[in-house]
């Protein structure tokens, strides 16, 4: 006997499809787990996905027009719903329960996360969140969902759209004007990131980031009559070979691309974007294509079955990530992931994308929502065993929904390492309002002996870092003037200095603490020199992040200051290096303990340069 929720005529598959969805994933989760690696620009594997969705999607809903007429929108909105609603929601609760345990900023605005999750807004507000620079370093334990929420509005708004391209009456003028979309919303792309605009706006918005969907569309029409009725020229010999080398060379440039050095600019975004979602057209036309045997390939059973689980893997790899680093004190940041987390990933992720394709999404998907409560429904009556099997599905549901609550409740605000730097502003602007001291000038005239530093002889100018040890600083040097803002660079801090130097402001020590935010050059370095001159004394402090960019600002900061006479390296690398339990969840910002360490760290390098230049003098005090 049939129920109400039997299972919907199986549809037509497209070969290679599955395939493709593997290498997507592969590429993505090889990428974040793995980052620096192999695939530095595997984050292309989500436009292989849109392309994929926007083919299929539209494909499916130009066979259903043409079998009944019509495009049930109802029903194809409760198959996506049945196809991505059970998983989504056990990675929500499994891993927001999870993160419960954990603690720490892995919990930071969980609430809003799992909102905009569940409402598929996750993208945009991310967009109106906010600060880039935290954005980067925070955990952020769904951040990934974002890509679904741009699929998921496509799937909400195309069908409605759709029957506007099909008044138009020739499929090639369909093509042109989906194809034209794809091009106008790249370039949209193109002009936020050429205008200094905010990356994240261009990466995440669901019109600038959208191409991929409308290639996917694009080909849809193109493809729907040789699908459907293939001409005899398909079948020749000679055709299929040439498709099948086509095919398989666009695949082998698809991971090529995958290789490429992540850059930021017009030419991965959308450059690299762009080229992705071509050349993964290419190879679902090859897959495609009567009698070629590059759609076999693609469906070999190992990347079917991963391909089949793509979805489950996406899902579970990010949070399982950011949980394993912050249970683990790791930085929170994506860039440095330790192997053996990475490879722990992995697993977790294969095995938890099997249990819940098997045991979740396969069921619901076949069956329905109502078809599957009731069966559950159906054990709770039944033998001790399968009566015993629900129960603790039932169980298992209401601990991870508690958890999930308890997690909510418990999220503080903001990161760690927002509270320090916030906590550092806020001591910075109260010292402001206090009536400073006038200066003193300790040179040219040298000193007789080696006298303690006052803070009104202290101009420093950092980054975040200094900024949250500001504190630290104002309680050692009372009276020093500290000029520091979060995601300042070298060459912004030249700016600082200069306009110090000639508002007569800038004091007789001077400390500078910007490695953190990217790399230095000597230009910097010789520019920051030569404002503050031969009669004051320069301090450079290195840095201590997890980036890539660091080992390469400490040598260079090393060097310079080996070289000149009038200024000394402050090793805060070095200091806090056996200390990274002090630094806040990012391992980058000091908290109280941490930024008494880099005022020692400081002082220590003012008192060394001031002794070397005494020495000079013929005037050896070391005590």
């Amino acid at each position: 006997m049939k129920t109400a929720a039997s299972p919907p005529p199986k549809t037509a598959r497209y070969a290679g499809l599955d395939g493709l969805r593997a290498v997507a994933v592969i590429l993505v989760v090889l990428y974040h787990l793995f980052p620096g690696w192999i695939f530095q620009s595997g984050f292309i594997g989500v436009d292989v996905f849109f392309v994929i969705s926007g083919f299929l999607i539209t494909s499916l809903l130009l066979r259903e027009r043409v079998s009944t007429g019509k495009i049930a929108l109802f029903s194809f909105w409760r198959r996506r719903a049945r196809r991505l609603l059970p998983a989504l929601a056990l990675v929500l609760t499994v891993c927001s329960s999870l993160a419960w345990i954990v603690g720490g900023d892995v919990l930071v605005r969980l609430g809003q996360q799992l909102l905009s999750a569940v409402t598929f807004s996750y993208n945009w507000v991310s967009i109106a969140d906010g600060s880039a620079y935290f954005n980067a370093a925070m955990p952020e334990l769904f951040r990934n969902l974002w890509s679904l929420a741009v699929e998921e509005q496509f799937y909400v708004v195309w069908p409605l759209i759709l029957p506007l391209f099909l008044l138009i009456p020739r499929a090639r003028f369909r093509v042109l004007i989906a194809s034209a979309l794809a091009v106008v919303s790249a370039a949209w792309m193109a002009v936020l990131v050429s205008t200094g605009g905010d990356l994240t706006r261009a990466y995440f918005g669901t019109e600038s980031h959208g191409f991929g969907l409308l290639i996917g569309v694009a080909l849809a029409f193109g493809m729907k009559r040789a699908l459907s009725d293939p001409r005899p020229r398909m079948h020749l010999l000679l055709v299929r070979v040439a498709v099948g080398a086509v095919g398989a060379a666009a695949i082998a440039a698809l991971i090529g691309v995958a290789l490429l050095p992540e850059v930021d600019g017009v030419a991965s975004f959308p450059g690299v974007l762009l080229t992705a979602g071509i050349l993964t057209g290419v190879a679902i036309v090859a897959g495609s294509w009567p009698g070629v045997g590059i759609g076999r390939a693609l469906d070999a059973p190992p990347l079917r079955w991963i391909g089949r689980r793509s979805y489950g893997l996406y899902l579970w790899h990010w949070p399982i990530l950011v949980l394993l680093m912050s249970a683990t004190s790791q930085s929170t940041a994506a860039s440095n992931v330790p192997v053996t987390i990475g490879v722990v990933a992995v697993v977790i992720t294969v095995v938890a994308a099997a249990l819940s394709y098997r045991y979740l999404e396969v069921p619901v998907r076949r069956y329905g929502f109502r078809v599957c409560v009731s069966r559950l429904l159906e054990h709770l009556r039944g033998a001790p065993a399968s009566r015993f099997r629900a129960i603790a599905a039932l169980a298992a549901f209401a601990l991870v929904l508690g958890g999930t609550s308890a997690a909510v409740a418990a999220a503080p605000a903001v990161t760690s390492s927002e509270a320090v730097v916030a906590a550092g502003a806020a001591a910075v602007e109260q010292a402001r309002h206090k009536v400073p001291p006038a200066p003193r000038t300790l040179f040219p005239k040298p000193l007789p002996a080696l006298e303690p530093i006052q803070g009104d002889q202290i101009s420093a100018v950092g980054d975040s870092v200094m900024l949250a040890s500001a504190p630290a600083l104002i309680e050692r040097f009372p009276g020093i003037a500290i000029d520091a803002a979060v995601s300042r660079s070298m060459w912004q801090g030249v700016s600082v200095l200069q306009d110090l130097a000639d508002s007569g402001r800038l004091r007789d020590h001077v400390i500078v603490a910007l490695g953190t935010n990217g790399a230095i050059d000597v230009e910097a370095l010789d520019r920051i020199e030569s404002i503050v001159g031969p009669t004051r004394q320069l301090i450079l402090v290195n840095a201590f992040a997890p980036r890539d960019w660091i080992d390469g600002v400490n040598a260079e900061l090393a060097r310079f200051s080996a070289i000149h006479r009038n200024v000394e390296l402050a090793d805060w690398s070095g200091a806090i290096a056996p200390h990274i339990d002090l630094l806040s969840g990012d391992k980058i910002h000091p908290g109280e303990s941490g930024g008494r360490i880099f005022c020692d760290t400081v002082d220590t390098a003012m008192k060394d340069l001031q002794r070397a230049q005494l020495a000079r003098a013929g005037q050896d005090l070391l005590p």
